[in-house]
């Protein structure tokens, strides 16, 4: 039901994006982005205080990393944010730490999920130096896997007015190293949080995600 819902949005701002009225469905971006932040915590199973406590460290640690990267250019590079995303705390809208902790838990639950069904079966002689090593995978694959993301979504996101990068406006390498040490340290927070890493929607909107911004990433103009 979830994973219809979030094809079903997806699939019409797909269609005005490219199609209708552009201006109202970039307008719309943060009902989309608040409807799959809802579905995730909807779906998420077993819900405890630390899965709590991993989303509000997503939230907070998005939300501070951009204030430091816009107001001094120490993270991601030098870019400023426009107003598609709403309201905002000193030029840094609130969305985004909603939109770290989309980014980060759906791809930590997409790769837990993957090397568990990898590893069904399989008899490790050392099951404490396999544990070690698939939290080493979760985090680095994890992290490498919300770049990738990134990298997919930065020229769309620039063409949509979600922020702009400065100088020639071209996107800094130095932003997807940002990136990924950022997510490294909130994909640790997932792994060693005590709640269920299951979560099949989150590998569904993730997918849907990427096909989404794929396909804006090819046709819009």
């Amino acid at each position: 039901m979830a994973t219809a819902i979030a094809i079903f949005f997806h699939a019409i701002g797909l269609v005005g994006l490219l199609y209708f009225d552009k201006a109202f469905f970039i307008a719309a971006t943060p009902v989309n982005l608040l409807l799959s932040f809802g579905l995730l915590i909807w779906t998420a199973s077993e819900t405890k205080a630390s899965f709590y406590i991993f989303l509000l460290a997503c939230f907070v640690v998005g939300i501070v990393v951009e204030m430091i990267g816009v107001h001094t250019g120490l993270l991601f590079g030098e870019y400023h944010y426009g107003n598609v995303l709403g309201y905002g705390v000193n030029e840094i809208p609130l969305l985004i730490g909603v939109n770290w902790f989309i980014v980060i838990y759906c791809c930590g639950t997409g790769i837990s999920m993957f090397f568990r069904k990898l590893s069904d079966g399989i008899a490790f002689p050392d099951e404490r130096k396999a544990k070690r090593l698939r939290s080493l995978s979760v985090i680095i694959d994890g992290a490498t896997l919300a770049v990738f993301f990134d990298w997919l979504m930065e020229p769309v996101a620039v063409k949509l007015g979600y922020w702009k990068w400065l100088g020639d406006g071209s996107i800094p390498f130095y932003n997807y190293i940002c990136w990924f040490v950022v997510s490294v340290v909130l994909l640790s927070v997932f792994r060693f949080g005590n709640f269920n890493k299951h979560n099949k929607f989150a590998l569904n909107l993730l997918l849907v995600q990427l096909m989404f911004f794929l396909i804006l990433r090819t046709f819009m103009q």
